[in-house]
């Protein structure tokens, strides 16, 4: 019975030292995850003025960028997949992953061939274990993303998209990261980044979803200057918003899987305290009856 009790107090030592662990993670992602969704917001006005310009060029130019251009018979896609340099976060990391499985899926039943671009670990991880090639990978910071780290993807992902497709380029690029919609909700989405889709006009979330009217341009020296200026910004300013929403959503995710991790630790410790002071009661209970048998016994001897 002694054995039993030292059993379940160190395991109530070991969850109590577990808990402190997660407790702390928790409050770290918690106080991450506001600088995280601040720069998301504020990363939205940039991005949103950048494409208002990009519309702008495109719809009062003839010039076509071979960002722009769409390529026939597309046969190389690359898709960049962001994702976590560390684990501990929920199902963060997999749903990333299952949506670039969904999205490679879909096109390699278009006939095309795949080029994997990994951000974070556990991607990387993720390609290794399976035996897959990549092209290229990126780690570390994933929830500190840096605009360097973005503009070094940028470079790499345009630099194979401008090379023909027997030489290795690509046809078209896809993003999937995964969207901070709210601290409870974050969903894993695929971003078209190459060849660049200009909607002309662009859609204003900020009124009611009704098309801006453009305001008129000058652009000197040249529209195709301004636009071989404008677009590498661009791609650059996408790749940076996604890694900033992704990001976020690591830190939300985290949080929460630590609370419930904090909280599975606390119900532990009250079972196996019950199960412990059960376990003391019991043997303080045979101790009595031992007791009160022998008194008994010697009794009976006299």
């Amino acid at each position: 019975m002694g054995a039993q009790i030292r059993v379940y107090r160190q395991r109530i030592r070991s969850v109590s030292a577990t808990k402190k662990i997660t407790r702390a993670m928790e409050l770290m992602a918690a106080s991450r995850v506001v600088k995280a969704r601040q720069s998301v917001l504020e990363s939205a006005p940039y991005t949103h003025a950048i494409t208002r310009s990009l519309s702008a060029l495109a719809a009062h130019s003839n010039y076509e960028h071979p960002l722009t251009t769409e390529k026939p018979n597309p046969r190389r896609a690359g898709v960049v997949v962001l994702t976590s340099d560390r684990g501990l976060a929920g199902a963060y990391a997999s749903g990333a992953m299952k949506e670039s499985e969904r999205l490679i899926h879909d096109l390699r039943a278009q006939g095309k061939e795949i080029v994997a671009y990994l951000v974070g670990r556990k991607a990387v991880t993720y390609y290794k274990f399976r035996g897959r090639d990549y092209a290229a990978e990126w780690t570390g910071n994933t929830e500190k993303p840096q605009v360097e780290r973005a503009q070094e993807i940028s470079r790499r992902i345009i630099a194979d998209f401008l090379k023909p497709t027997d030489e290795g380029g690509l046809d078209e690029v896809h993003v999937v990261y995964t969207r901070f919609n709210t601290m409870v909700n974050q969903e894993a989405r695929v971003l078209r980044l190459l060849p660049i889709e200009v909607v002309d006009p662009p859609v204003d979330a900020d009124h009611d979803g009704k098309p801006d009217l453009l305001p008129l341009y000058e652009f000197e020296p040249s529209a195709e200057e301004v636009m071989a200026a404008m677009l590498p910004s661009y791609v650059t300013s996408r790749i940076w918003t996604c890694m900033l929403s992704a990001a976020a959503s690591e830190l939300a995710a985290r949080q929460r899987a630590m609370k419930s991790a904090t909280d599975n630790a606390e119900n532990l410790i009250k079972n196996y305290t019950r199960l412990a002071n059960q376990a003391r009661q019991a043997e303080i209970t045979q101790e009595i009856s031992e007791i009160v048998g022998g008194a008994s016994a010697l009794a009976e001897s006299k």
